[in-house]
């Protein structure tokens, strides 16, 4: 017997006649033009003007190998945010025949709920459209992380889901649903729950959030704005008064972090711009986040390098500054070095990250040493795991002034690490990704990691975790009931 939540919202927040709901949902994603989000050399935000054609944005040619893997969309009424949310629905009309699942994660507006929830026993969810098929297993999959629980009642009225679903189903047709009611939860939390659901192209990542509220209109402009600066930058924590979905977003931008997702702002507007007035607004963004796009010249990455060589500078009595000869080819010229100077002191390099620093001297490795867990500000963390690199791996003598010319800096950002379950070493290494998986093993006080750069030497499952278990002191062969994995990803930047 199959049990469907039923439209909640239908006749309030969006039509509930089915064909007035679909003429209106096609008319608004028809009406989307292009717009300009005009943004400053270092990719901030500076206001969206309403007709000339992107520029600036995300280049074209960095997006030929890419797609949407996720997007952010408001989710107040359509005669309010609709406009908003149909610019971002209507990028996805290219990957109509790719899509097949969609993670759909909103903030609680009715009941408080501890972590993430899912709907308990129900299979399908409804709209006056038709209803769409939960992902079971996929379900099953996330439903016995500590962060997961499932919860009816938080899903019985909840809006923030609801309304996005007669956008997918006009634009996307067939697919199932993952839907998540997020409450209170810790962006690495909702980063592991996306962790676990990413899968491939097939699958699409949707976060409801609408973002500031009730405020005049000048300051939700400005405030807004700084807001779509920190999407743009993926530099998470965003308040609650920033974005009702705050908790959501949070993980997502760890997750596009961690995943090296290039970010796009689609439109940024509020309910004075569409159908309210300008004493009390609600702010609307629509951002999409591709991934496959091209990274290599980062500015944060590029300030990542730049800080790590003037670490090993400073403990050698060089000049500790920032360097043209730290910059990737091509991004030399003063414009770049000043851009990495500004990122600098930006706060994102306060909160907790891992790292690793490796060192190469013609190719080959001079010194690598790193953290997996956050356990400091990850502007220390780079700081110190490349003096680290430089002058204390026991496997190379101290760096000297000479070598400093001839070594390439490679720094490698990790995501938070995720435990694998498996019932054998077999089952273990098929689930194995070479080339995505950082893995770390343990096994009692045996403990050792390789980064998944190891893969391009070691690309063969079995002989990597052999290497890896001799790294911990273990023979190659050997395997037991308490053997741990777990596995992580990296985003890294290379000189």
């Amino acid at each position: 017997m199959k049990h469907i939540r039923p439209a909640a919202v239908a006749g309030t927040f969006y039509p509930g006649d089915p064909a007035i709901l679909k003429r209106d949902v096609d008319a608004l994603l028809a009406s989307v033009q292009p717009r300009h989000t005009e943004q400053a050399p270092n990719g901030q935000v500076r206001f969206p003007l309403p007709n000339p054609p992107p520029k600036g944005e995300v280049d074209a040619g960095s997006l030929r190998e890419s797609y949407i893997k996720a997007i952010i969309v408001p989710h107040a009424g359509y005669i309010y945010s609709g406009p908003i949310a149909a610019s971002a629905y209507a990028r996805l009309t290219p990957f109509r025949a790719q899509y097949r699942r969609v993670v759909l994660l909103g903030p609680v507006h009715r009941v408080p709920v501890r972590g993430l929830a899912l709907p308990g026993d129900v299979d399908s969810f409804a709209t006056p459209l038709g209803t769409v098929p939960l992902d079971m297993p996929a379900m099953m999959q996330i439903a016995d992380l500590p962060q997961v629980c499932h919860n009816a009642p938080a899903h019985a009225w909840e809006h923030s889901l609801e309304v996005h679903l007669p956008f997918l189903q006009e634009v996307l047709g067939d697919f199932t649903l993952v839907p998540l009611a997020v409450g209170d939860a810790t962006p690495g939390e909702v980063a592991g729950v996306l962790e676990a659901l990413w899968g491939g192209p097939e699958t699409l990542i949707v976060i409801s959030s609408d973002l500031s509220h009730y405020l005049p209109y000048e300051t939700a402009e400005k405030i807004d704005r700084a807001t779509a600066n920190m999407i743009l930058a993926l530099t998470p924590p965003l308040s609650h008064e920033q974005a009702c979905g705050g908790t959501p977003v949070n993980g997502l931008l760890l997750a596009a972090k961690a995943r090296r997702l290039k970010p796009e702002c689609l439109d940024l507007r509020n309910s004075g711009d569409t159908a309210g007035d300008r004493s009390r607004v609600v702010g609307y963004g629509a951002f999409a986040f591709y991934e496959g796009a091209d990274m290599s010249t980062d500015p944060q990455g590029m300030t990542l390098l730049a800080m790590a060589r003037a670490a090993i500078s400073d403990a050698l009595g060089k000049t500790a500054s920032l360097s043209p000869n730290s910059l990737p080819e091509g991004k030399r010229d003063a414009d770049s070095l000043r851009e990495v100077q500004v990122i600098d002191s930006a706060r994102w390099l306060d909160e907790p990250g891992a790292c690793f620093v490796t060192l190469t001297i013609a190719g080959q490795l001079r010194g690598c040493i790193g953290s997996l867990e956050a356990h400091r500000s990850l502007r220390d963390d780079i700081k110190a795991n490349a003096q680290a690199a430089a002058f204390n791996d026991p496997r190379f003598p101290p760096l000297d002034a000479d070598e400093l010319d001839r070594i390439r800096v490679e720094v490698s950002l990790l995501s938070p690490q995720q435990a694998m379950h498996f019932s054998s070493e077999a089952d273990a290494l098929d689930q194995l990704r070479p080339l995505e998986d950082g893995i770390v093993f343990e096994y009692g006080h045996h403990r050792s990691t390789f980064l998944p750069q190891v893969w391009e030497q070691l690309p063969e499952p079995t002989e990597f975790m052999a290497h890896l278990k001799a790294k911990a002191g273990l023979s190659p062969g050997f395997w037991a009931e308490g053997v741990k994995l777990s596995r992580y990803r990296v985003e890294k930047w290379k000189e």
